[in-house]
């Protein structure tokens, strides 16, 4: 696969990024561009982006926002941002660490002959390690509300770690969707499923993250279901 754009969110992530960063660069991806979408970290975060994309110049793009404006606006920026870099390939990721970068050359693999991969935790070979139960059991829930309401047929429709072909992505008009947070992950699925597009998921082991602090929220948990519940009765 050429000119891969990955799209990485942060917020409050200085623990994280420079890790995550390198990780991704040892890979040697060709033609392959990273877009840090940074809201403003109080943390720092957005400078410690910018330093890393001088050191590493023409591997980075730094997009900096004036505030914490959510999960699914700052995919599609990034999405924005890659389609005028021509990118044919899309992938989007968490900042945390919980995604492993290696798994990425796998799913460009697996994109060959599919529209979306997904890496799924809720497939053979996948998991959840340093998850308490609730969130293991909201989790679960939130899988089974969307295969019962939505008829979703993925097991994991709300992670982020996903690799998208850009024509994929113009038939689901992300820039359309009305979820933000991780309710825009779930709608996301439903209409790459209303497309009939071909979805792959692959097994990944998301590791809970060992620095910094989490950004769900009941906030978050309850626009997902709110989102749930639209698409199935409202659109």
């Amino acid at each position: 696969m050429k000119d891969i754009a990955i799209i990485i969110p942060t917020y409050n992530e200085a623990e994280n990024i420079r890790e995550l960063v390198e990780k991704i660069l040892a890979l040697k991806l060709q033609n392959s561009k990273i877009i840090i979408v940074d809201d403003n970290s109080p943390d720092g975060t957005g400078k410690l982006a910018d330093s890393l994309a001088k050191k590493h110049r023409g591997k980075i793009t730094v997009i900096h926002r004036p505030g914490k404006l959510g999960l699914g606006t700052a995919h599609k920026d990034g999405f924005k941002l890659a389609a005028s870099h021509e990118a044919k390939v899309i992938i989007t990721m968490d900042a945390d660490l919980s995604h492993d970068p290696s798994v990425i050359p796998q799913m460009l693999n697996k994109l060959k002959s599919s529209d979306l991969v997904i890496g799924s935790r809720y497939v053979e070979g996948g998991g959840i390690v340093g998850f308490p139960l609730w969130r293991l059991a909201l989790s679960s829930i939130a899988q089974g509300l969307c295969r019962f309401f939505l008829r979703i047929k993925v097991h994991d429709s709300t992670t982020a770690y996903r690799a998208y072909k850009k024509d994929a992505l113009e038939k689901i008009k992300p820039e359309t969707i009305k979820s933000d947070g991780y309710s825009y992950l779930i709608e996301v699925v439903y209409r790459a499923q209303k497309e009939r597009l071909s979805v792959f998921e692959t097994p990944i082991i998301f590791k809970a993250r060992e620095k910094g602090k989490s950004k769900v929220s009941q906030a978050e948990i309850a626009k997902a279901l709110a989102t749930v519940f639209r698409l199935k009765f409202l659109q």
